[in-house]
């Protein structure tokens, strides 16, 4: 069927205007419109939570509340400038869903305003999970949903968005209702009205109606919302004081008088109740099932995290292992340096001492012949004196070659242990440990012992 045919049909069943707006002078003797009458037939922690969206569709969604509907929306549109709206049509299009119960999280509406526009209005009660790129892809849904094959782009309606939340979702703000469109970023004017978000914040209005920042007699909007705040289910909530507000707001405010009536009625119906505790109870192991998850990961992170340190720690012992091992492998080729220059040392010793044993033997066969010449025994006297002092020197000079060497062994030593204790405070393999630092597994037991003393 042609969109104008079905605008033509509608407009012919249009019966009733619903009137939003009151004047504020209606409400302005608090005092003085309060009755003595109650409209509380039960108490009001049997009243359905209406922030669950069962309970909201089944009073706002209803076609037989469609009065109720119209004021509640126009409530929330009037702030941006929109054409109040004449009428609603409750529809049943079905967009493709991102998660099992979008379905029953949402209400769909078709708009009617007195400058006989159309307009799709998309109510979302989301939960806390990509909230905002959920409420632009239902909008993208319900935008192009309307456009068959063979239509105008002409044809495209304006789509409305409305999240209703009980979470705080824009921390740049305390306002519980903020709206949003395209604008160009240099001087700021509207690009188009076919995109419009709106988002209320259901834990900021409860708090600007406990700084008494509301004033629900001349705002319609502030005594709509608040109606959805007075049964808070979800945190165990009643706020008696915002009911009692109400309830003399609604002696001289027919629509809000009868959507109270149509709420009790609502809650006293057995089916109605159980499928709505049905669902809060959905919601309910939901969100408890999501908070376990959200435990789960930090708990995960956390681990995580644990993890990672640990991978750190065996980097940087690791590290430390390959320094020990290059240290090592320095000192070992040191000790072989000091080993050989030693090995010389000998045998340049062994070299003198035999050069000593044949000159002691010279000595003793030219003895005749140095008794005979004096002056050459003085002179031979003095060499061997000078071969000895020389011979002492060399002496010298191993001794402290030696006691070099030793200092090394004992660094090298001190080196090794101080590794092993490293590596056993890592809780490493004491086979894995004797085998990279060639000390005998016995050795490593027994330093491993004294770290436990």
């Amino acid at each position: 069927m042609a969109l104008d045919q079905l605008y033509d049909e509608k407009r012919a069943r249009e019966t009733t205007i619903f009137n939003v707006k009151e004047k504020p002078s209606d409400y302005n003797n608090k005092n003085q419109k309060r009755k003595t009458k109650s409209l509380k037939r039960i108490p009001l922690d049997k009243l359905m939570d209406l922030k669950v969206d069962y309970a909201f569709k089944q009073l706002f969604g209803n076609e037989k509340n469609k009065d109720i509907t119209v004021v509640f929306l126009n409530a929330i549109l009037q702030k941006t400038g929109r054409d109040r709206v004449r009428d609603i049509s409750f529809t049943n299009t079905e967009l493709a869903r991102e998660y099992a119960d979008d379905k029953e999280s949402r209400l769909d509406l078709m708009v009617f305003t007195d400058s006989d526009e159309w307009i799709n209005v998309e109510m979302q009660f989301g939960n806390k999970y990509y909230m905002i790129k959920r409420s632009v892809f239902y909008w993208s849904k319900a935008y192009q949903a309307p456009l068959g094959k063979g239509m105008s782009y002409k044809e495209l309606r304006p789509v409305i968005a409305i999240n209703i939340l009980n979470f705080d979702l824009f921390k740049q703000t305390e306002r519980f209702h903020t709206s949003y469109h395209l604008y160009e970023d240099d001087k700021q004017f509207k690009m188009t009205d076919i995109m419009e978000y709106h988002f209320i914040e259901m834990g900021k209005l409860v708090q600007a109606w406990k700084e008494d920042k509301l004033d629900p007699w001349n705002s319609v909007l502030a005594r709509w919302l608040l109606l959805l705040g007075i049964v808070d289910h979800r945190n165990s909530r009643i706020y008696a004081d915002i009911y009692a507000e109400l309830e003399g707001i609604a002696m001289n405010d027919e629509t809000l008088n009868t959507a109270f009536q149509n709420w009790e009625e609502l809650s006293m119906t057995l089916e109605q109740k159980l499928a709505y505790e049905s669902r809060l109870k959905r919601i309910l192991d939901e969100e408890s099932f999501q908070r376990d998850m959200d435990l789960l990961a930090q708990k995960l992170q956390r681990q995580q995290e644990a993890v990672e340190r640990s991978k750190e720690q065996l980097e940087k012992g690791n590290d430390e292992l390959e320094k020990g091992k290059d240290e090592l492998e320095k000192n070992k080729e040191e000790l072989e340096k000091s080993k050989d220059e030693l090995e010389k040392s000998k045998d340049e010793l062994e070299k003198s001492k035999d050069e000593l044993e044949k000159d002691k033997d010279e000595l003793e066969k030219n003895k005749e012949e140095l008794e005979k010449d004096k002056e050459g025994l003085e002179r031979d006297q003095k060499k061997v004196e000078l071969g000895k002092e020389e011979v002492e020197l060399e002496k010298e000079e191993i001794r402290q070659r030696k006691e070099s060497i030793d200092q090394n062994e004992n660094y090298l030593e001190q080196q090794i242990t101080e590794m092993v204790r490293r590596l056993l405070a890592s809780d490493l393999d004491i086979n894995f440990i004797s085998e990279i630092t060639g000390l005998t597994k016995e050795r490593v037991i027994e330093l491993k012992r004294e770290m436990g003393e």
